[in-house]
């Protein structure tokens, strides 16, 4: 997955460097590469159902089972909770070339040595696959999973509303508004933004024409970016800044 540069793009307003008791970070598209492969998941199931729909970047970063009711909906209770069986079945299938994205590894890093040093959790997941999704792709990284993880089934309604990331945001015990999102897509954007949080666009998925309006700041990868404590609280920088 490649950053998505876009010159004609209305920048959003640069609010870097912010402050924050903690970040909430999306994990497809912002701190792993899972695109191809839930794409290829995707076409074969919506193929199987008899769709020509093709998956894009408007279904990323939304839970499945709210994906398929958008697009198939026509099929009954019964047959949306087989589509969902069989879509979970798939995507923990295929996860070959899942990788960690640039700036994932030193950013979390960064984040453990201020949580050493403030005394308290400064980061979480906040996802919109499943548990069992989540350990089968996160494995491919070969890094821990943070305490306080947030997958879909752990909420009664996900992304774009902001119940996942308030649950975020109380399992690090942080204010929402004392929170920094880190999002790829639209859905995840509205998603923090309606929790209270502050919110950084990542062009790894989605075209920056679509999220720079939605977000405080926009980068192409978690590369551009660096943390620190400053005065008891996370800073979140332009790297170098």
């Amino acid at each position: 997955m490649t950053a998505i540069p876009d010159p004609s793009a209305t920048p959003a307003p640069e609010a870097l460097p912010l402050r924050a008791q903690a970040l909430l970070l999306d994990m497809d598209g912002t701190l792993i590469d899972s695109g191809p492969s839930v794409e290829r998941a995707w076409d074969t199931l919506l193929a199987e159902l008899g769709s020509d729909h093709r998956f894009g970047h408007a279904e990323h970063g939304r839970p499945a089972r709210q994906i398929l009711a958008e697009i198939l909906p026509e099929l009954t209770a019964e047959e949306l909770d087989r589509a969902h069986a069989r879509i979970e079945e798939l995507e923990i299938a295929d996860v070959a070339g899942i990788r960690t994205l640039p700036g994932t590894e030193r950013l979390l890093r960064e984040l453990d040595a201020a949580a050493e040093q403030l005394g308290r959790p400064t980061w979480t997941i906040v996802t919109s696959c499943t548990r069992p999704l989540f350990e089968a792709r996160w494995a491919r990284t070969g890094l821990p999973a943070p305490a306080g993880l947030v997958t879909a089934d752990q909420v009664a309604h996900g992304k774009p509303d902001p119940e996942p990331y308030l649950l975020g945001a109380e399992r690090v015990g942080a204010d929402p508004a004392e929170t920094i999102v880190l999002e790829d897509s639209v859905g995840g954007l509205r998603s923090g933004s309606a929790a209270g949080a502050r919110t950084v666009a990542v062009t790894t998925t989605t075209p920056a024409a679509e999220l720079a309006s939605r977000a405080d700041a926009l980068v192409t990868s978690l590369d551009d970016l660096e943390v620190s404590v400053a005065d008891g609280a996370l800073r979140l920088a332009r790297r170098g800044a």
